[in-house]
Parts: structure tokens; sequence; C-alpha cells
């Protein structure tokens, strides 16, 4: 009778050596598949983030009308203000919100706690008795996950030719030519500088204006 021979110890443990070496080659193969999917996901929706805010400023500040919303000490009108942080303005807004007319907008980089910062709208209605803009609900967040970032602004000059590009719009009896938006959100995906002309003519606003809510623009004279 012939007896079957079987594995050695050995033997055994040099397969199960080579089978965790083949499962741990498989797992490292699965997991850097998996990271590489989720960090495509992020970056896909990151972007989609971005566009979507650059979609919107883009839109609105193009919008932005000469329509007085606030006084200086001086009692000159305000139609548009703006520093490295935050800008004011008038403009219609989208879809059913376009059904309270234009709305006065301020769009700010705030302070989020850890995370850097936040870029978030404020939207207020403009009552036509003159009373004081009433804020519509809290604001909107538009982008998180900012690192910094900063607003500038582009007007003209008398001789109506481009001026430089400055950190603060002090003009507040008409609007600038363009305005910047240039941020710093980390990670693998950038956010592209954003420059956003407004289609009206700024100079419009130097013929005057009528400060009567219910009568908001320029006087024809």
């Amino acid at each position: 009778m012939t007896r079957q021979r079987g594995f050695s110890l050995m033997e055994v443990l040099a397969a199960l050596a080579l089978l965790t070496i083949v499962l741990l080659g498989v797992y490292s193969g699965i997991s850097t598949a998996s990271r590489i999917v989720r960090s495509g996901s992020e970056a896909i929706q990151r972007m989609d983030e971005i566009r979507s805010a650059q979609g919107y400023l883009r839109t609105e500040i193009a919008q932005a009308l000469i329509v007085p919303f606030a006084e200086t000490d001086d009692g000159d009108p305000i139609v548009f203000s703006g520093d490295a942080t935050t800008l004011r303005f008038v403009a219609p807004m989208p879809g059913y919100l376009s059904r309270l007319g234009p709305q006065l907008q301020a769009v700010s980089l705030v302070r989020d706690g850890n995370d850097g910062y936040r870029l978030e709208v404020a939207l207020s209605l403009l009552p036509p008795n003159g009373v004081e803009p009433r804020p519509i609900g809290e604001p909107e967040v538009l982008l998180r996950g900012i690192r910094k970032g900063a607003f500038s602004y582009r007007g003209t000059d008398d001789k109506n030719q481009p001026g430089d590009w400055q950190e603060s719009w002090d003009d507040t009896r008409r609007t600038p030519s363009l305005v910047r938006l240039a941020l710093d959100v980390g990670g693998n995906v950038a956010f592209p500088t954003l420059v956003a002309p407004i289609r009206l003519d700024p100079t419009a606003s130097r013929n005057g204006f009528s400060l009567t809510r219910g009568t908001r623009g320029p006087v024809i004279r």
C-alpha cells in the first residue's frame, strides 16, 4: 500500500506568505483606485461649486443698475460701493426672485471659523417709501474653503480712458467698468480670476439722481 505524501509545514507557510503578498497588492491597488476616484469626484464637485459661484456673480454684477440704495454723509447718492472684502450694488434677481424687483446685493468674504473664508451674498428689498433696505432671510453661501481673496475695481477717468485697478471703489455715484475677484481656494482646483464687466455706461450716473425711493434712477435733464 502506497502512502500519499502531504505538504510540509514550510511549504504551507511559504504558500501563505505568497498569498498574503498577493492580497496586499490587490488591496493596495483597490485602495489607490478608490482614492483616485474619490479625489476626482471631490475635484469635480469643487469645480461645479466654483463654476456656479462665478456664474452667479458674473450675471448679477453685469446687471448692476444705477439705482441709489443709500446716501453719504454729504447727501450724495450711493449706487455702488466696494472694498477688498465687500461690494454692494442693486441688480435684478434671476428666476422667481425677480418678481420682487431689483434688490440690494451685498457680496462679502467672511471669516469662516478655522477653515479660512466663505463667499456669501445677502439680499435686501428696496422699499418704495424711502426707508432703509429690508434684509431677505439669511445670507446665502456661494463658496466655502477659501484661503484668501480680494475684490478689486477698475473704472474710467474723465477722458473715458481705462484707469488702474483699485482695492476700493470710492466714487459711489457711479459704477466701475470692471469688477475683479481673485481667490485662493487651495487643493488641486484653482479659482480662475473672475473679471466681470458692468454692461451699462458707468458715466451715466453723472447726470444726477432722483433719490425718491419710488422713482429711483437718473434724472433726465
